[in-house]
């Protein structure tokens, strides 16, 4: 847990927030699923992030709790050869622009590479999240390109991001 946050595994009571947060159509508009979430939804979705194993291979959600909220999640994909991770983040709307979201991938950041000893970890966002942009940038990630037109969602094409952060920029950042 960090100053005003704690990132801990999800249980069934978060569903609920979950759902709320999920079916915002600003905080789906760039994501892979369609808002509204329903409970039924995010009761499945909770499950299965509760079961995750954060050690083994592929997607592993954090959930982010605040003043005992559960207030978004952070999502870390472990490569099969277990030295390199893609992160993803969502935050509920009520509490973007205060900065928990910058702390909260700071601290799984932490933990990749100075717990995990991870060599490189990455992350894409689309092209007109300029908020999840500046965050990855302001964290230390290097932006490495742009897929242009790369991903068909809602009906549209849009560019992807890319970005990167190695494990030696991590520590000459954090010292």
């Amino acid at each position: 847990s960090s100053q005003r946050l704690t990132l801990r595994r999800f249980h069934p009571d978060d569903a609920v927030a979950l759902a709320a947060y999920r079916s915002d159509p600003e905080v789906a508009r760039c994501q892979s699923w369609v808002a509204p979430v329903s409970i039924e939804t995010a009761r499945m979705l909770v499950a299965k992030f509760a079961a995750g194993d954060p050690q083994l291979p592929g997607w592993f959600q954090y959930g982010i709790e605040c003043e005992h909220v559960l207030i978004g999640d952070v999502g870390v994909n472990l490569h099969e050869n277990g030295m390199q991770a893609e992160i993803g983040f969502t935050l509920a709307p009520a509490y973007q622009g205060r900065g928990y979201a910058t702390e909260a991938v700071r601290r799984v950041l932490e933990h990749l590479f100075a717990d995990r000893s991870l060599h490189r970890v990455s992350a894409e966002c689309d092209a007109r999240n300029l908020r999840s942009a500046q965050l990855l940038t302001r964290v230390g990630f290097q932006r490495e390109g742009r897929r242009r037109a790369n991903t068909w969602i809602k009906g549209e094409w849009t560019d992807d991001l890319l970005f990167g952060l190695l494990a030696d920029e991590w520590r000459a950042s954090a010292s």
